[in-house]
């Protein structure tokens, strides 16, 4: 069943996307060379827990997967883009993370997702989470109601078309509110005018994510962290959106940071921020 929130349900999940923008930004600060997954992992657990709030992913068991994901943020590097096991593995320079975190806060969830580079980019990598990036802020842009599910889905494609990525239609959004996962998928590729019309109040997190030259992936032994069939690296860029009658509503946009400085606070990313 599709559910549309009232406007003050929607500022509640702008709360938790508040926070889940919060810490992603952080997390983007910790990306550096050398940098442990778990130790990330580990802050991110801390934040969370100061902040009393609660993380989606945690005894996380749906029918794919190998066992409750025990971890609160998914962290893939390189040719991994979804569901990333954070385990042990220190950061190299060049490497390609991507982190996605869904949280809820007073019982809302909010989701989202950022792709960065650690270390020296390459420009074959800022080009695909560009690409991301460009087709996430494309799909928010559909998000209106005049449009159908099938317009978000479009806009999309037609992102990652222009840039020459091929899609997978697998994984892609969804609806989003008390829990992580409502009705509705969201594909990353579709037709314009197709599927339900979108009404004032419903909540979507939105989600393209690319490969470089497949659109088939792979599992790891781990049951969880999906991979590029073909190892060619990936991005991912995810926000949860708010249809209104008006413009959409972001509820997890982050602060703009300088990709090209890299402070005291350990700030080094290297593609702009979402």
């Amino acid at each position: 069943m599709i559910e549309l929130k009232t406007p003050a349900e929607i500022e509640n999940m702008h709360v938790a996307g508040r926070f889940v923008a919060e810490v992603l930004s952080d997390v983007g600060r910790l990306a550096d060379v050398g940098v442990n997954l778990m130790d990330m992992e580990h802050h991110v657990r801390g934040m969370i827990e100061r902040r009393g709030a609660e993380s989606c992913y945690w005894d996380y068991a749906p029918s794919f997967g190998k066992g409750p994901f025990r971890n609160v943020i998914c962290l893939s590097v390189n040719d991994a883009v979804l569901h990333g096991l954070p385990h042990d593995y220190a950061l190299r320079d060049g490497d390609v993370l991507t982190a996605d975190l869904a949280l809820r806060v007073d019982g809302w969830a909010a989701d989202s997702a950022r792709t960065v580079v650690v270390g020296t980019p390459a420009e074959e990598d800022l080009r695909i989470i560009r690409a991301t990036e460009e087709a996430l802020e494309a799909a928010i842009e559909a998000a209106r109601p005049e449009n159908r599910l099938g317009d978000i889905s479009a806009a999309i494609w037609a992102v990652a078309r222009d840039h020459g990525y091929p899609v997978n239609t697998e994984f892609g959004g969804h609806a989003i509110g008390r829990t992580m996962h409502e009705d509705l998928h969201i594909p990353n590729k579709g037709r314009p005018g197709r599927g339900p019309k979108l009404q004032p109040g419903l909540t979507l997190a939105l989600e393209p994510w690319f490969a470089r030259t497949t659109d088939r992936i792979v599992y790891d032994p781990d049951g969880w962290t999906i991979r590029s069939a073909d190892g060619s690296r990936t991005a991912h860029s995810e926000h949860t959106v708010a249809v209104t009658t008006g413009s959409p509503l972001v509820l997890t946009r982050r602060e703009p940071q300088n990709p090209a400085t890299k402070g005291d606070s350990g700030d080094h990313l290297s593609t702009t921020d979402a």
